[in-house]
């Protein structure tokens, strides 16, 4: 029985979740759950799930979940302080990190301060601090599960690599493959997308995700931090990493080696596939998802992507040639760039304006402490408001 510590469990990815523990109920407990602010469903969630301990990052709404729950054995924590003790829980075996956004850096540092396996849904915890990251989970010997679709099509894909014993050098390994649903806007002009309202923006083809990785798909900005994402739990150069556009999402990624062979890792859109992986890695089990019919689909699309349209694709690649902290900058400028858009204050096509130029006024520094990390944080998302005002 393996214990898991759930946070975001009631975001997209979470509910998912919690669903793959429901249908290995002799495999998967749940440890802990933590959220933003949706006490009612995390209400839902201790009362069917029974875990020992309980977040929620909005402090006010922690207090109403306390007394909510008053009649359950679940301890109630709030805040940051709260998240990191559920990612570092003594009673948790693995922590599935689906939080959105920068908040989910400190507690993948805490879950793996703490000696745990961490299953990872969380792009920026990588993107803007990857070499903390990765260095530590060195340093402790924990794993880094990845959660995302492509990223664990990567890492199936590369159970067929050759043993370090017949590939010293790493050479085997030529090519990584991201693919990319394209979004709602694929084969649009900037002209078309100089109106583009955030309902327009919020339909996706393929997936069901919160309302910022849609933006994010939208834009393919999420494919940039997938990118860097990648390099890094990989250990591949920006230049190995490529992306092709494929609108049916099934083919979730692919990897080349040296002689020509291409592995992918094919599947139905369904995520809780990936998170099912994550959850009982190294082993399989039976799915809830649709079994995968080729021939319904009798066509499988790929083409190449649009840099120049979609700038946050090349801010990305920018971003991780120059590494440091200039991945951070690109990551806080897009968070905010979102939220302004979400908000009617900026049009679609400035957010990756507003990224590439927050990235490119961050000075070439380090990514050596956490606190280094939250300031290029904070001053990105400092000049998206101020231009955003403007």
């Amino acid at each position: 029985m393996k214990k898991i510590s759930i946070l975001g469990s009631t975001g997209s990815i979470g509910t998912q979740a919690l669903d793959v523990v429901r249908g290995l109920p002799g495999n998967l407990s749940v440890a802990a759950v933590a959220a933003n602010a949706n006490i009612q469903l995390l209400e839902e969630q201790i009362r069917e799930f029974r875990p020992a301990f309980a977040a929620v990052f909005d402090e006010a709404a922690a207090q109403k979940l306390k007394l909510a729950v008053a009649d359950c054995p679940v301890r109630i924590g709030a805040g940051m302080e709260g998240l990191c003790e559920a990612a570092s829980l003594e009673e948790a075996d693995l922590v599935l990190n689906s939080v959105v956004g920068m908040v989910g850096l400190e507690p993948t540092l805490a879950a793996i301060a703490a000696g745990k396996e961490v299953a990872l849904a969380n792009k920026e915890t990588l993107v803007a601090g990857g070499a903390l990251v990765m260095e530590a989970a060195k340093k402790r010997g924990v794993k880094i599960l990845p959660v995302d679709s492509e990223h664990s099509a990567i890492f199936q894909c590369l159970q067929g690599r050759p043993p370090k014993a017949h590939d010293p050098e790493g050479s085997a390994l030529k090519r990584l493959i991201l693919t990319a649903s394209g979004g709602p806007f694929f084969g649009k002009t900037r002209e078309a997308l100089a109106h583009v309202t955030p309902d327009q923006a919020l339909r996706h083809p393929n997936w069901n995700m919160g309302a910022k990785v849609t933006i994010d798909s939208a834009t393919m900005m999420n494919k940039g931090l997938e990118i860097i994402e990648a390099a890094w739990l990989f250990g591949m150069p920006g230049e190995q990493i490529d992306v092709v556009v494929h609108r049916e999402s099934v083919v979730h990624s692919l990897v080349e080696y040296c002689d020509g062979s291409v592995i992918a890792q094919l599947g139905v859109p369904d995520m809780r596939v990936p998170i099912q992986y994550a959850l009982t890695w190294p082993g399989r089990a039976p799915s809830p998802a649709k079994s995968l019919s080729l021939t319904e689909y009798g066509a499988l699309h790929f083409a190449p992507p649009d840099p120049e349209t979609f700038q946050c694709l090349a801010a990305c690649q920018k971003a991780l040639a120059r590494g440091g902290l200039a991945p951070a900058a690109a990551n806080g400028a897009n968070e905010e760039a979102v939220k302004q858009f979400l908000n009617g204050k900026i049009p679609f096509l400035e957010i990756g304006e507003l990224v590439t130029q927050a990235m490119e006024r961050q000075p070439d520094a380090p990514c050596d402490s956490l606190e280094a990390v939250l300031e290029a944080d904070a001053s990105a998302r400092a000049y998206v408001r101020e231009r955003a005002m403007g």
